[in-house]
Parts: C-alpha cells; structure tokens; sequence
C-alpha cells in the first residue's frame, strides 16, 4: 500500500506521522504494521507512530476515545505497536504539523486518550504544551536487570510513570530490558525514569519506556520527573536535549521544548512478513 508519511522527533524522541484525516488509510491501524514501520532496521525506525486524525473519523474506527471537542485527535502507538495515552514530545510535533501544514492554527486543542491537551507555538520556535495536572499516587519499586531495587515515585501524567531518585543515572544500568516493577500499581506496564537532582531546579534524566526501550527523551516522563522533585521550574536534560516543565500553584503543569519535522514523502509498503521481515520502498524527500 502506498501512503503519505512524515519523520519528526521532540529532543530525539522520534515518531513516524501518518496523516490520514478521514481514517481512509490504515482503518485500525495494525499493531504489527506499527511495529514493523518502527523498526530500526527493517522499517523507517521510530520510538512510536501518530496516527493525524480527525476526531469524527476516529470515533467512527474507536468507540473508546475520550468525549472531546477536538478536531484533530492524536492517536499515539508505541514502537512495539501498542496504544499509550499520552506522548508529551509527540503532541509537540503533531502540532508543529498541523500548524505547517495550515491544518490548524495556534494555540491548537488536540484530542488525546489523556484528554484534550492545547499546543502553543513560542516566538523562539518552541512549543508548550498544557499537561493538566500530575496526579502523585505513592511509592512502589523497581528493579533493574541489574538486580538493583529502588524506591520509586508513581506519577500519572495521563499516562504512569515510576521515577526514581538517584545519585547518578549509571546507576540505572543497561536498559536494554524493562525494569521489574509492581504489576498490581501498574498493570497495563509503566515508564520508568531515573532522576539525578543537580541543583533545586534543575534535573537530568534517563528513560525506559514500556512499549518502546530506552528513549532519548520522554515528555510526559519529564513532567512525572519535575513533580516528583517538587520545583515549580524545572529544567530536565534527557539524553537527546533539554526540556522545561512549569508547575503552576494549582497544580497544573506545562511543558516545554523543541519540535521538528525532518523528512516526508509518499511510501510504498511491502507487506511480506510484516511482523517479521518488514521492507519498504520510499519516494520521500525534506
């Protein structure tokens, strides 16, 4: 099947966009196409897919979406396929294209399963995106593939989170699998962030995503991160660049930082062995 497609990353958090506005194009949107289009060598390689969508056609595919006023609706697949709720940095580039492509104007709503969320394009080039408030649950624990146990923060910022305070973020180990943690406060998987506080406001972090390893930035994991450090400005270093989260008096928190789009074009899929051996024959350009 032939289909448009766009390449964008917030602070290297990467995604494929698929606009499909009318729901036309991927219908339910196949877990395993997900997976293979995410796929770092067999596919175009992304840490998760968003679906470009108008809320009327997806409510016609998805009985389940959230009641919203929106026009557009982000519909947000992680790298192995599977739907999350929320993506911070990905609502960011959803809305850097809406706004491109003359689709939208801003600040823009834009329906997510978390909820509605508005995007605002800054003078400097930046985007803020309003989070709504991060509810903090209690402590659980994680264990690292390691064998390392740590107390952990749960955060839910539409989406949960276990952050974890440590003396140096070595100290979250490889992240190649994700760490153990307490299926009965997280039953549908969590994100885990580890957290090094380098000064009150100011905090750096590394990311284990469910659904998508270890990701050069987490959006959402940067709010979960700054609540549970307590600022009310909060700069989080992720491994991919820097992000800033505000937390206002009552309680809502707004996230800020880069967006880009990187690429588009017009891809042809070949769907042989599509969640094993995944091929693609691209006529794409910048």
């Amino acid at each position: 099947m032939s289909f448009p497609w766009l390449k964008g990353h917030g602070t290297e958090n990467d995604f494929v966009l698929l606009p499909d506005a009318d729901g036309s194009v991927h219908g339910s949107l196949d877990p395993a196409f997900v997976a293979a289009l995410c796929h770092r060598r067999g596919g175009i390689g992304a840490d998760g897919v968003l679906r470009v969508i108008r809320t009327d056609a997806l409510r016609a595919l998805d009985s389940t979406i959230p009641a919203t006023d929106a026009e557009w609706f982000m519909d947000y697949l992680n790298a192995d396929g599977s739907l999350s709720e929320m993506c911070g940095n990905g609502i960011r580039v959803f809305a850097k294209h809406l706004i491109d492509a003359g689709l939208a104007t801003g600040p823009v709503v834009i329906g997510t399963r978390a909820g509605d969320r508005t995007v605002t394009a800054n003078a400097d080039g930046s985007y803020s995106v309003e989070m709504g408030v991060a509810e903090v649950r209690g402590i659980s624990k994680v264990t690292t593939s390691e064998g390392q146990t740590f107390e952990a923060t749960d955060v839910r910022v539409g989406n949960p989170h276990a952050v974890v305070v440590v003396s140096s973020l070595d100290d979250a180990g490889a992240l190649r699998v994700a760490p153990e943690h307490d299926d009965v406060v997280y039953p549908d998987g969590v994100n885990v962030e580890f957290v090094r506080v380098i000064a009150p406001d100011h905090v750096a972090i590394r990311i284990h995503e469910r659904g998508s390893g270890e990701t050069k930035s987490c959006g959402t994991g940067a709010v979960a991160a700054a609540v549970a450090t307590g600022a009310a400005e909060t700069r989080v270093d992720v491994p991919g660049g820097t992000l800033r989260v505000t937390r206002h008096a009552d309680g809502t928190t707004v996230l800020t930082g880069p967006a880009e789009i990187v690429a588009q074009g017009e891809l042809e899929w070949l769907t042989a062995g599509l969640s094993e051996r995944s091929g693609f024959a691209g006529r794409g350009g910048n």
